[in-house]
């Protein structure tokens, strides 16, 4: 098949890359030619592992190409995912902005030659794709084309590890033609059994928005019951445990942490609540993830700052990951945003380390953080370390040779990725996220 992605972000380079791995002919479009250049010498505008090779690979095998040019790209396409970014906050109201996705519409309507399905990959709030599908007819009505949706489900990370063998297709589709299409673009999949949902176009956009927010649900849920934990004086690792082994429950995303973030559950949650205040509905629990994401990011400020005697002012405090989570650098919605910042107004040195995303970091962070290279170098002359993301580099740390390097002994564990008796018998105070003991 021929396919065309718009939009070389993260969804729309991994898709496209994976896409090809398939064997299909692959063109990715975007109109920013500082990056498509960058591509094109073999560069990868974003962290994620193993897709540099795998770029490399099809790009050298002749079915993965890049261009800024619709009309190189568009006519020769059996299929045309649109895959551009959707982001929140439009005039700071919490709705998707949907701008560049109807731009890219009324960009590639006039270059559509003979059948196409267009494919709405983006994040996108119910009934977008009759939208785009409206301005596209507009723009060129003689265009045979049918509309679908296929959101994706990608994890930074591990994202094509989720391509290449995911939990489940999602297409939503009208016609049988369009059908015949997606199935045969997924054939691959097909080979070993992934399920194919197929449904109509509104309930497969909203299928992505509810399986987001269901995730941060769960993920909130975790965290209170570790503010409770530490209340009763409960542990919430064997809390987690002991609900998680239940079969209608499940282990996953039963973590504590500083709060959820990235490039999905803060923008699809608060997306999907303005969705269904426009139509006279509500979404109580979502609203209630929310509220209570916000409150755990302030818990984690409290925490620190009880740690270190009940005032940051004038303390140094070491900071190991930046990244709302490992294997990325991506920065988007990361729980160091909103707890790095309120340190720093109250008169704290911050110095850290974070093996991928400190670029981004320092672009977002007041211009007052210190960056180092050597992870063991945030416990220099720190009054406390704080384990803010549980890369695999950090979860071996010889404490007992880092405390000379420190001034105060204080480590805080917001990820429990140690086990606090052992941190605590290296001398120091030890400080985990729900442990109540």
């Amino acid at each position: 098949m021929n396919i065309t992605i718009i939009g070389t972000g993260y969804v729309g380079l991994v898709s496209g890359t994976c896409f090809s791995e398939f064997g299909h002919e692959v063109v990715c479009v975007d109109h920013d030619e500082a990056k498509i250049a960058t591509l094109c010498q073999g560069q990868i505008p974003i962290y994620e592992p193993g897709l540099a090779a795998l770029v490399a690979k099809n790009v050298a095998a002749g079915r993965l190409r890049f261009t800024t040019d619709l009309s190189q790209a568009v006519p020769k396409a059996d299929a045309v995912f649109l895959a551009v970014g959707t982001p929140s906050s439009r005039r700071g109201d919490g709705y998707a902005d949907l701008s560049y996705l109807y731009e890219a519409a009324r960009s590639l309507a006039v270059h559509l030659a003979g059948y196409t399905v267009v494919v709405d990959k983006s994040t996108v709030p119910v009934g977008t794709a009759r939208q785009v599908e409206r301005i596209i007819r507009e723009a060129n009505p003689g265009a045979s084309f049918d509309m679908a949706s296929n959101p994706e489900f990608l994890r930074e990370g591990a994202a094509i590890n989720d391509f290449m063998r995911p939990d489940r297709v999602v297409v939503g589709v009208e016609s049988e033609q369009a059908t015949s299409v997606l199935r045969e673009i997924y054939t691959p999949l097909y080979l070993i059994e992934t399920p194919i949902v197929i449904t109509s176009i509104e309930t497969a956009e909203l299928i992505k928005y509810a399986a987001n927010a269901f995730l941060a649900v769960k993920i909130s849920f975790i965290n209170e019951m570790a503010a409770i934990c530490e209340a009763v004086g409960a542990d919430t690792i064997a809390l987690a445990k002991g609900i998680g082994l239940d079969g209608r429950i499940g282990k996953k995303f039963l973590h504590p942490g500083p709060g959820y973030g990235g490039s999905c559950f803060p923008k699809d949650t608060v997306a999907l609540l303005r969705t269904v205040q426009e139509h006279g509905v509500s979404a109580r629990i979502v609203e209630a993830a929310v509220e209570v994401n916000a409150a755990q990011k302030a818990r984690m400020v409290k925490k620190i700052r009880d740690a270190l005697g009940g005032s940051e002012s004038g303390k140094t405090i070491g900071v190991l990951g930046l990244a709302f989570k490992p294997e990325t650098d991506d920065m988007r919605e990361a729980p160091a945003l909103t707890i790095l910042p309120a340190l720093l107004e109250r008169g704290a040195k911050i110095q850290a380390h974070d093996p991928q995303g400190m670029h981004e970091a320092a672009k977002l962070l007041p211009a007052s953080m210190v960056y180092v290279d050597d992870p063991l170098e945030v416990f220099d002359n720190a009054d406390a370390v704080v384990l803010l993301t549980e890369w695999n580099q950090y979860r071996a740390l010889d404490f007992s040779k880092m405390k000379g390097r420190m001034r105060q002994p204080i480590f805080i564990d917001l990820r429990n990725v140690y086990e606090p008796h052992k941190v605590r018998a290296a001398g120091y105070a030890y400080h985990g996220n729900g442990r109540g003991y």
